[in-house]
């Protein structure tokens, strides 16, 4: 699994012209599945992300997590995460998971981010999305399920 995390002070999702999502101060999500994520896997990015202090205090050190500053989630499947550009021009996507498999462990990681009483919105998964976000810093993470 990996996730792509971008501090935000506001972010949008939109899809065939309406807007289906919106935050104020938080993070936006871009998440991949790979083909051998599991539920474990989505538990342990979960906790991973949550915990994270990447917000800043009020001496600008990261040392906030995201509840520390009632913060919310924007959370966009976005499969191109896993594209493979070792050979040739053209992106391979092998290492993704199925797309049914992959939205079920899409839904049940917006699941576990809203059981930590987090204020959850995402896109649609499989949609063509418009996504729009004001990065703050910027901050951008990215997380690799491997690397954990």
């Amino acid at each position: 699994m990996k996730l792509v995390i971008q501090v935000c002070s506001k972010a949008y999702v939109e899809t065939d012209g309406n807007r289906v999502g919106q935050i104020g101060k938080g993070a936006v999500i871009f998440v991949g599945i790979g083909k051998d994520d599991d539920t474990k896997t989505v538990d342990k990015m979960t906790d991973k992300l949550i915990k994270m202090r990447i917000y800043p205090d009020l001496k600008g050190k990261t040392n906030l997590a995201l509840k520390d500053i009632g913060g919310s989630l924007l959370i966009i499947s976005q499969f191109t995460l896993y594209a493979n550009c070792r050979h040739g021009n053209r992106p391979s996507f092998v290492e993704a998971k199925e797309p049914i498999e992959a939205n079920k462990l899409y839904e049940y990681f917006i699941d576990r981010c809203k059981r930590n009483d987090i204020h959850v919105e995402h896109g649609i998964f499989g949609a063509d999305m418009q996504v729009g976000l004001v990065n703050e810093g910027p901050f951008t993470i990215v997380l690799d399920s491997e690397e954990l």
